[in-house]
């Protein structure tokens, strides 16, 4: 089981209070918790709380730092790649950050439903900065716009996979392979045509 899973997490104080904390910021909205609704929810007191976490966005931020690990260490991966990067390496890129997107789709529906919240916290720079690295490393800088285009779309639909077409019956596990297929057909059209 996935550490980054509820089940897989329960025995953990500091996990038990980020889990609880997402669930809380899904219900009710980042802005409306409190740091005492968390601590009621997990049933402890908030100095028990507070020994862990002195805000909200010290939360937020711990848990965006655990989630995000497997993205650094994608980009990492990608760029001591030889360049240009090849057909395969696009497409294990793209397969790598999908599953690391699975792995933590609390937090990145919350990111999704709290945008203005992101943006006035620190990690929102940093998310931002991700993309743009993970896009770089896709685009074909010397090929057609149209190309360029697709390499982009192919990161993007990944998203659309995860945060637009959630409440579309069936397994979220098919939605995302699903969204995989169709990124890695634009990645393949795009390095084609160059």
């Amino acid at each position: 089981m996935s550490s980054s899973s509820p089940q897989g997490r329960r025995g953990n104080t500091r996990q038990r209070i980020q889990d609880v904390a997402l669930e809380l910021f899904a219900e009710q909205g980042y802005e409306k918790t409190s740091l005492r609704e968390i601590a009621e929810r997990l049933e402890v007191t908030k100095a028990a709380l507070y020994y862990h976490f002195k805000t909200k966005e010290d939360i937020i931020i711990s848990v965006f730092e655990d989630v995000t690990r497997p993205i650094d260490e994608l980009i990492t991966w990608a760029q001591e790649q030889p360049r240009p990067c090849t057909l395969e390496t696009k497409r294990e890129v793209l397969r790598r950050y999908s599953e690391a997107m699975a792995a933590g789709a609390q937090l990145y529906r919350f990111m999704q439903e709290n945008q203005a919240t992101m943006r006035e916290l620190s990690i929102g720079e940093t998310v931002k900065r991700r993309l743009f690295t993970l896009v770089e490393l896709l685009r074909n800088d010397d090929g057609p716009l149209t190309d360029q285009v697709r390499c982009v779309s192919a990161l993007f639909t990944l998203h659309a996979g995860m945060m637009f077409l959630q409440h579309v019956e069936g397994d979220p596990e098919e939605t995302r392979v699903a969204a995989l297929e169709v990124a890695i057909d634009l990645i393949t059209q795009a390095h084609h045509g160059s």
